[in-house]
């Protein structure tokens, strides 16, 4: 008791009723975004027609069903932590198991609220998108982001798990409806994002050579600045990666909570240098 991360010096029954809260609390969200998704839908249908509504409704009706999967999988993954604990805990209660088990409880605990936070963040994109001030790619990087926290969460479960478990065998197959459907997240906003593009094409027949020719060189002007500029993004989204990796790995975050350190790989043996002759 005395070795473990005094961040981990949490009350027993703190830590299980934050494990129930949490989990409540992701259940919770999702339900709230299903809501906000309708109204969405709602206020689509009245304020856009044409190519603009087709997309808008492609787009919600697919985070509509990513939201139904994503519930499915809570609910799944709370029936399965129930027969975990009653499964482990053995003459001790609920409380005291999760606080012996505590790292892998404030796993369960993170993944839980990583789920409710894609959730979320999915459909404040999806709202920017109808209203035509967000981004299509803003989307796709949250539907990303739901997959990778979905595996997470199964990761999390299964650890204490037993393989023969049928609750286990429904969250992975739970976890794959929900990869399938941000998948079809992703593509719908990818082909509404060339309808729309394809829409708002510009004309340029009426432009005089002179007016073209400077188009064209401020264009070539800004493809190079976008250029320079992804370059600059693809190094910060590397350096960016390796600290919540080092974060992850074992030092303290931001809220001064321990995470376990992975297992340290073994490096690839070099070959020594030949020495010189003189």
């Amino acid at each position: 008791q005395e070795l473990r991360p005094k961040s981990l010096d949490i009350k027993q029954e703190e830590l299980g009723d934050m494990v129930e809260k949490e989990m409540a609390s992701t259940s919770e969200a999702i339900e709230d975004a299903v809501r906000r998704i309708e109204e969405m839908m709602s206020q689509a249908r009245n304020e856009s027609s044409g190519v603009k509504l087709e997309v808008n409704e492609r787009i919600l009706n697919s985070c509509t069903d990513l939201m139904k999967a994503i519930r499915l999988l809570v609910t799944t993954s709370t029936n399965l932590q129930k027969e975990i604990v009653e499964s482990g805990r053995g003459a001790a209660t609920t409380q005291e198991f999760y606080a012996k088990n505590s790292r892998w409880t404030e796993g369960l605990i993170s993944a839980s609220k990583a789920v409710g936070w894609g959730a979320t963040q999915l459909v404040e994109a999806a709202d920017r998108v109808v209203l035509h001030t967000g981004k299509y790619e803003e989307l796709i990087v949250c539907s990303h982001e739901i997959a990778a926290s979905t595996a997470q969460l199964v990761a999390a479960s299964k650890v204490k798990a037993e393989k023969s478990s049928r609750n286990l065998a429904r969250l992975q197959e739970c976890s794959r409806n929900v990869n399938e459907m941000a998948a079809n997240v992703v593509a719908s906003t990818k082909s509404g994002q060339e309808q729309i593009e394809e829409k708002d094409t510009m004309d340029f027949s009426g432009m005089s050579l002179i007016k073209l020719k400077k188009e064209e060189m401020e264009t070539q002007v800004k493809v190079l600045e976008l250029e320079k500029r992804l370059e600059g993004e693809r190094v910060r989204l590397g350096e960016l990666r390796k600290q919540h990796y080092g974060l992850a790995g074992g030092c303290e975050d931001q809220d001064g909570e321990a995470r376990p350190a992975p297992a340290p790989r073994r490096g690839i043996l070099k070959k020594p240098p030949i020495a010189q002759k003189p």
